[in-house]
């Protein structure tokens, strides 16, 4: 399932609805351009504290479970950092994480973390 959730983060990046970088996506979360934000699970303390900051400020959905690896080949870039744009595909990005968490909270070993703001 998980890789469900990164084939749908490539197909939204090939139809245009990602921002990526540090700098893109944190002028895209200040404009509320953005629906959800995964931060590459290495990248550094520092960053991770940032945007998990900057999304609780703005009340969107911050992602910390992908690796850099994972995002890089998902999206044929190398990259640590990404929103997503759409409603359309955070909603069936959401519909994937729900099941995923579900699956989790059933005893299953599927490593799901998302953080929601309330």
């Amino acid at each position: 399932m998980r890789q469900k959730v990164l084939n749908l983060l490539g197909i939204a990046s090939r139809a245009g609805c990602i921002v990526t970088g540090e700098d893109n996506v944190a002028m895209a979360l200040s404009k509320n351009k953005l629906k959800i934000v995964f931060v590459a699970k290495d990248a550094s303390n520092r960053t991770i504290d940032k945007f998990d900051k900057k999304c609780y400020f703005y009340k969107v959905v911050c992602n910390l479970d992908f690796s850099s690896e994972e995002l890089s080949s998902a999206l044929g870039k190398p990259r640590k950092i990404v929103g997503l744009s759409d409603q359309g595909f955070y909603a069936a990005l959401e519909k994937l994480m729900r099941w995923l968490y579900e699956s989790k909270r059933n005893n299953r070993s599927i490593k799901y973390w998302s953080r929601r703001v309330n």
